[in-house]
C-alpha cells in the first residue's frame, strides 16, 4: 500500500511539472488572451446589452396588460350612490386590467427594430476590433521574445568564441608568441560580451513580462513559449500591393463594417424622429370590479363573489394623438439625428482612411525591412568572412588584439542587425496576411 502511495505521489508530481513546463504557441496566447481580457470582455458586454435592445424591440408590438388592486378602509363612498356610506368600519375593494396597443405611430416601431438591429451588429463588430487589436500587440511581444532570444544566443555564441580565443592567446603568450598586451585586450573583450550576455538575457525577461502582462498572468514563472526550429522570411512569394490589401480588408476587417453599421442605425433613428410627426393609432381595452362591504340586500351582505360578478365592466376605447405642437421637440429631435447621420458617414470614412494608411504603411515597412534583410544577409556573410580571416591572422600573430576586436565587434552587429531586419520582416508579412482574414500563425 506504501509503495502504491509513493508511486501516485510520483505520478502526480510528474504530472504537475508536466503540466507547468507546457510552452505557450503563439495560438494559444492569443486564445487565451481572447478569452481572458477584461476589456474583450467589456465590449462583448455591450454587445449583449445591444442584443437585449433588439430582442426588445420586437416585444413592443405586443399589447401590454396591466392590473390593479386596491383596499379602503372606513368612511368609503358607495359607487352605487355615490355617497358616503354610514359605516366607518367598512372595506371597498377595487380591481382593474387594462390593455393598450399600438396600431400605427408613423412606423417608428419597426424602424426602431431596424435601428436595434444594426447597433447590435456594430457592437459584435466593436468586439472583433477589440480582438484584432489584442492579437497584434501579442503577436508584436511574442515575436519580440523570439528576436530577443535570438539575440541572446548570438551574445552566448560570440562569448564562447572569444572565450576560446582566450585559452589561444594565453598559450601563445606563454610560448612568448604575442605580447601580454593583447591577451589583456582579448580578456577584456570578453568580459564585455559577458555584459552583452547579461543585457541580452535581462531584455528577454523583459519581454517575457510584456508577453505575460498582455496576458494578464500573475507571473512569469513556468511560463515559457514555444520557439520554432526554424523561422525563416519568405523571400521568394511576391509582396503583396497595399491596394489589394486595402480592398479585402474592407470587405473582412471589423474596422469598415462597424462604421457601415452604425450609419445604417444612425439613418434608421432619423426615420424613427420623422414618424414622430405622423398621428398615431391606439387601441385600449378596460374591465374593472370592485366589492363595499356596505351594500347589502335584505337579507344581509351581498357575497363577495356576487359582488365582484355584479360590479365588473369592460370598455373598449380608439384614441388618435396627432402631434400639433410639442415645444419644437420633434424639429428639433430630426435636426439632431440628420448631424448623428453626418458624423457617422465622417466616422466611416475617416476608419477608411485610417484603415488606408496603416495598410500602405506596413507595406511600405514590409518591402522596406525585405531590402534591409537582404543587405543584412550580405553584410553577416561578408564580416564573417573577415572575422575568419583576422582570427587565423591573430592567432598567427599577425594582426594585433584591437584589430581582432574590430573584426568581432562587427560580426556581431551584423549578426544582430539581420535578427532585426528577420522579425520585422516576418511581422510585418504577417500584419500584411492579417488585413486579409489570414490568422497570424508561425
Amino acid at each position: 500500500m506504501k509503495q502504491k502511495f509513493c508511486l501516485f505521489i510520483l505520478f502526480t508530481a510528474i504530472s504537475l511539472q508536466s503540466f507547468t513546463q507546457t510552452k505557450w504557441t503563439l495560438e494559444d496566447c492569443i486564445n487565451y488572451a481572447h478569452a481572458n481580457n477584461l476589456q474583450v470582455k467589456r465590449q462583448q458586454l455591450q454587445a449583449d446589452m445591444a442584443k437585449n435592445n433588439y430582442n426588445q424591440s420586437y416585444f413592443n408590438f405586443a399589447p401590454n396588460l396591466n392590473g390593479g388592486i386596491s383596499r379602503s378602509y372606513g368612511h368609503v363612498i358607495n359607487p352605487a350612490t355615490n355617497t358616503y356610506t354610514g359605516n366607518t368600519n367598512s372595506t371597498y375593494d377595487a380591481y382593474t386590467l387594462s390593455s393598450n396597443i399600438n396600431v400605427f405611430n408613423g412606423l417608428q416601431t419597426i424602424n426602431n427594430i431596424h435601428r436595434n438591429h444594426y447597433a447590435m451588429l456594430a457592437s459584435l463588430q466593436n468586439v472583433e476590433k477589440e480582438k484584432i487589436e489584442l492579437t497584434i500587440n501579442i503577436a508584436t511581444a511574442y515575436l519580440n521574445i523570439l528576436f530577443k532570444k535570438e539575440l541572446l544566443d548570438v551574445n552566448k555564441s560570440q562569448e564562447a568564441v572569444t572565450g576560446l580565443q582566450v585559452n589561444r592567446t594565453q598559450k601563445l603568450v606563454d610560448a612568448g608568441s604575442v605580447a601580454r598586451g593583447d591577451l589583456l585586450n582579448i580578456q577584456a573583450q570578453r568580459a564585455g560580451e559577458k555584459l552583452n550576455v547579461t543585457n541580452a538575457q535581462n531584455d528577454l525577461n523583459l519581454a517575457y513580462l510584456n508577453l505575460a502582462q498582455l496576458l494578464d498572468l500573475d507571473s512569469t514563472s513556468n511560463f515559457e513559449i514555444f520557439i520554432p526550429d526554424t523561422l525563416e522570411p519568405d523571400l521568394i512569394t511576391p509582396i503583396i500591393s497595399a491596394e489589394q490589401v486595402y480592398n479585402d480588408a474592407l470587405t473582412l476587417l471589423p474596422y469598415v463594417k462597424a462604421g457601415e453599421y452604425q450609419l445604417m442605425s444612425a439613418q434608421k433613428n432619423l426615420a424613427i424622429q420623422k414618424g414622430r410627426r405622423s398621428p398615431q393609432i391606439y387601441l385600449g381595452a378596460n374591465w374593472n370590479t370592485y366589492y363595499n362591504s356596505s351594500i347589502g340586500d335584505s337579507i344581509g351582505t351581498f357575497s363577495y363573489n356576487k359582488q365582484f360578478n355584479n360590479n365588473g365592466n369592460t370598455s373598449l376605447s380608439a384614441t388618435i394623438s396627432i402631434p400639433i405642437f410639442n415645444y419644437w421637440n420633434v424639429s428639433t429631435s430630426i435636426s439632431n439625428a440628420k448631424v448623428q447621420v453626418s458624423d457617422a458617414e465622417y466616422q466611416l470614412d475617416q476608419s477608411k482612411q485610417q484603415l488606408h494608411k496603416e495598410i500602405q504603411q506596413a507595406y511600405n515597412d514590409a518591402a522596406s525591412a525585405r531590402e534591409k534583410y537582404n543587405a543584412s544577409v550580405e553584410a553577416v556573410n561578408s564580416y564573417h568572412e573577415s572575422f575568419k580571416y583576422t582570427e587565423q591572422k591573430f592567432s598567427a600573430g599577425i594582426v594585433n588584439s584591437v584589430e581582432y576586436s574590430v573584426a568581432k565587434n562587427n560580426f556581431l552587429k551584423a549578426q544582430s542587425d539581420l535578427a532585426q531586419a528577420k522579425y520585422d520582416y516576418i511581422f510585418q508579412i504577417k500584419i500584411l496576411d492579417f488585413y486579409r482574414g489570414v490568422p497570424i500563425k508561425l
